[in-house]
């Protein structure tokens, strides 16, 4: 559907409505919202990474409410199986001639937002049969494709602290994700409205605001929203920096194993262009750039032992990088 100024206008006010329905709900967290709210206008998948009883789910459920979309919850577990989400081929029988054929039975995967939670207690023969879902947007069964629903956007959460019975995601399945999002505890005065609001009777009321048809007109203005030359090569050194082998970059060399690849160019500039959008721009600025790379570059940066042993993470890193690469001095 071709964007009209007046229907530009329209959705850029509900943008704002979405993050306001939210927070009905959801205390605080301003950037967790803001960096999933520009996930979903970027059409990525996002990896929510947070300790138990942080809202992880509730944030989901809520984003889901105030959409217009239809959500599913998977819970992962140790026995899932890939048919359990994917869905499977049931036997019927047609009672007008007696006739037996097989049925596909779409699974819970064929729904608009999905969360996976805590997706890394299953198994990676049932991980993996996120990929083709997250990177094509269809499911193959029995020699037959599927197209998923859309617009299509899966949530992931893992707990990070416990080890056992668990099965850490490769970096070929979080490369997939667009972001890895850090959830923290919260702060005192954000957490007594917390204990305030999920300890009485009073129940608030989320209102859908956005249907379907305006989030793939706004993930289609997403991509044209512009950005200079400048800054495109600016994202281009950001990325290649963070190779060990053809950096010039010391803090890289040291601690960094292995570098992001093209996909976090893409991301990063995709986010940067979704978050433009969301502040009422239709250009990218540097500040884009720098406040979406640690979330992009977050599980693309693997660090090496000596840095896991002083406790240097890829957000250090990422820092470093934004203070020592050259900015655009046009933007």
């Amino acid at each position: 559907m071709e964007l009209t100024e007046d229907n530009v206008k329209t959705l850029l006010a509900k943008l704002p409505q979405l993050k306001v329905e939210m927070q009905k709900v959801i205390v605080g967290q301003d950037a967790i919202l803001d960096e999933l709210l520009v996930a979903f206008l970027a059409g990525g998948h996002c990896l929510l990474e947070g300790v138990p009883g942080l809202a992880k789910t509730l944030i989901v459920k809520t984003m889901s409410q105030a959409l217009h979309l239809s959500f599913r919850r998977i819970q992962f577990t140790p026995d899932l199986m890939p048919t359990d989400i994917i869905g499977t081929e049931i036997l019927e029988e047609d009672h007008a001639t007696g006739k037996r054929f097989f049925k596909f039975n779409k699974g819970p995967l064929f729904a608009n937002i999905i969360l996976a939670d805590e997706i890394n207690r299953t198994p990676p023969k049932t991980q993996s049969a996120l990929l083709e879902a997250m990177q094509e947007f269809e499911v193959t069964y029995g020699g037959q494709t599927y197209p998923l629903d859309k617009p299509f956007f899966i949530l992931a959460t893992q707990n990070p602290i416990e080890q056992a019975g668990t099965y850490p995601l490769p970096e070929a399945q979080l490369d997939r994700f667009l972001l890895l999002i850090k959830i923290g505890y919260p702060t005192e005065q954000e957490e007594f409205e917390v204990l305030n609001r999920t300890t009485g009777s009073k129940k608030a009321d989320v209102k859908a605001v956005i249907s379907a048809e305006d989030i793939q007109q706004a993930q289609t203005l997403v991509r044209q929203v512009s950005i200079s030359d400048d800054l495109v090569r600016y994202v281009s050194h950001i990325i290649r920096a963070t190779r060990p082998d053809n950096t010039s970059v010391d803090y890289i060399k040291e601690w960094v194993r292995w570098g992001a690849g093209p996909r976090a160019g893409q991301a990063l500039i995709l986010t940067a262009k979704a978050r433009a959008l969301l502040k009422g721009r239709y250009a990218v600025l540097t500040e884009d750039v720098h406040a979406m790379a640690p979330a992009v570059l977050r599980h693309r940066i693997l660090m090496n032992f000596k840095a896991e042993a002083e406790g240097i993470t890829s957000d250090k890193v990422t820092a470093e990088l934004i203070k020592t690469i050259e900015r655009p001095k046009t933007i």
